[in-house]
């Protein structure tokens, strides 16, 4: 029998540090939504954009993502769930066209469009004048070290801080309806989960020819979680008016 590849996903919920309340929270925040048109840009699985489809039947959900794991993964659990108005499709989302939506959803997907502000000036133009957006974005929970720079090969104006996540919003034609951040607990939750999916594969696939290189990012990655950003890194959710 050939080995099962990696999937690093595998236990995670959301590919991003969020809870079930958390989930709640800000699907509620994006009420009314009755008949809306929910589009969730870089959608992962899209377990959120399929909270929402349960919370509200009416309302009809497209969720675009490149990567072909994740759209197979969504659009199997759309179908065990019955959730019959998603639409999954495997897309790049800069060049991915359809009519303004009612609401739109941008979790962890900045990198796409090249940074925060690029996201928000490429959601203003997908969402009709009133509707909503929910960006998940990183800050800086306190100034990074020379040493967590390195180690996330990021620079130090890559982001800012959340004050100044909001203000960038708010400059791009938003205003501001709703602020979370994620808590050290959500944070630890998705990172060990993240490693886990990894860990587990490597325990069941001990003599893969790919077991040296999955082992090797593993540890990369919870050296620089656990000994780097951990504390440092935040992530916010802000629920936005397009105006």
């Amino acid at each position: 029998m050939t080995p099962a590849p990696v999937n690093g996903h595998t236990f995670l919920d959301f590919n991003a540090p969020m809870t079930d309340a958390r989930a709640y929270d800000l699907v509620n925040g994006l009420r009314p939504l009755e008949g809306r048109t929910v589009v969730d840009f870089g959608c992962g699985w899209a377990e959120l954009l399929l909270r929402v489809l349960e919370t509200e039947p009416t309302a009809r959900g497209f969720g675009v993502d490149s990567d072909e794991l994740g759209i197979t993964r969504g659009r199997a659990n759309a179908e065990k769930r019955g959730l019959t108005t998603a639409r999954l499709e495997l897309a790049d989302v800069t060049t991915w066209e359809a009519p303004p939506a009612d609401v739109a959803i941008s979790i962890g997907a900045s990198h796409a469009w090249g940074d925060t502000r690029k996201t928000l000036e490429a959601m203003h133009s997908r969402i009709k004048p009133g509707g909503k957006l929910l960006l998940g974005d990183a800050f800086w929970e306190k100034p990074p070290t020379d040493d967590i720079l390195t180690r996330l090969d990021a620079k130090p104006d890559e982001f800012g801080t959340l004050a100044a996540l909001v203000d960038l919003a708010m400059a791009a034609g938003y205003r501001l309806l709703s602020l979370a951040t994620a808590n050290l607990d959500e944070w630890d939750s998705f990172e060990s989960r993240w490693c886990a999916g990894r860990e587990r594969w490597l325990l069941d696939n001990p003599d893969h020819p790919e077991t040296t290189e999955v082992r090797a990012v593993v540890d990369n990655h919870r050296d620089t979680w656990l000994h780097g950003y951990r504390g440092y890194l935040g992530f916010a959710y802000l629920t936005l008016a397009r105006v």
